[in-house]
């Protein structure tokens, strides 16, 4: 670990941004151009003094999914991800791998979607990103797996009507095979399928039906504890490779669905929002 390296690329890589950059408010003027190490460790779900550490040369060892966290905060490009891991005495994600990181492009654009529930996920089921909307809509799911919690958790199918949960389903089995076989030496996917199978009756089931492509419901119906059903259409942004989609939910204006969404733009957040995760 280069700790002088990392402590100046991490200030660097702090400084070129500005709150609006990375969906924060301007605040109060500022001495000094660049994000604030509280906005820093805010976006990564660290503890402030934890990345103070870092930058002043004397914080321990960070984990990996604490340097993925810094690179998605810093809105690190995949070489310079790889640099920041370098720095910290561990070796990047293999190419062809699920690594969590998310491309700049699709954060900038996630940023930017205030008024929409916008979520970013990877090809086999992982949130790796959520707007405040998508959190108040879904819940706070950033580093979980989609599919995972579709098969052993109740709750999450609890957000959507009961005849939608056979379409769902074999839609989440159908993608998760495809990847899979498109990347068999990535052991993200090939863990979470082995884990499934024996962990779920109804997945197994799915699974043996050797289903590929299958279209999932639309408009998307969801059951809002708090505002109620709404009825929302679904666009679907792919990154650069196709193994990262920006997923954009929105309602016709005019609709009770839109009211709907409105209202939860306004109450949801405050009633709803989990604390975020703290990583010491």
């Amino acid at each position: 670990m280069n700790r002088a390296e990392l402590a100046d690329f991490l200030r660097r890589s702090r400084s070129r941004l500005n709150p609006p950059d990375v969906g924060l408010p301007t605040g109060p003027r500022r001495r000094t151009p660049g994000l604030r190490r509280e906005e820093v460790a805010q976006l990564a779900g660290m503890s402030a003094d934890y990345y103070t550490r870092l930058e002043q040369r004397r914080g321990s060892h960070p984990s990996r999914q604490m340097l993925t966290a810094l690179a998605r905060a810093l809105r690190l490009t995949e070489a310079e991800r790889d640099h920041l891991f370098h720095l910290a005495g561990e070796e990047p994600p293999r190419p062809g791998t699920s690594s969590g990181h998310v491309r700049p492009g699709l954060l900038l654009i996630l940023d930017r979607l205030h008024d929409l529930p916008a979520t970013v996920f990877g090809d086999w089921g992982e949130v790796l990103a959520q707007n405040a909307m998508s959190m108040a809509l879904t819940g706070d799911h950033v580093g979980t797996n989609m599919i995972r919690r579709w098969f052993t958790d109740p709750a999450t199918r609890a957000l959507f009507p009961a005849d939608q949960h056979e379409g769902l389903g074999r839609a989440h089995v159908a993608g998760l095979r495809a990847v899979a076989a498109a990347r068999p030496d990535d052991p993200g996917p090939a863990a979470l399928v082995r884990e499934l199978r024996s962990a779920s009756a109804e997945f197994e089931e799915m699974w043996a039906a050797h289903d590929v492509v299958v279209d999932r419901p639309s408009p998307k119906r969801f059951v809002h504890p708090v505002v109620g059903v709404l009825d929302l259409d679904c666009e679907v942004l792919l990154g650069a490779g196709h193994d990262q989609q920006l997923v954009v939910h929105s309602a016709r204006p005019g609709t009770p669905a839109y009211e709907r969404l409105e209202l939860l733009r306004v109450i949801g957040l405050q009633d709803l929002a989990p604390s975020p995760t703290v990583y010491e």
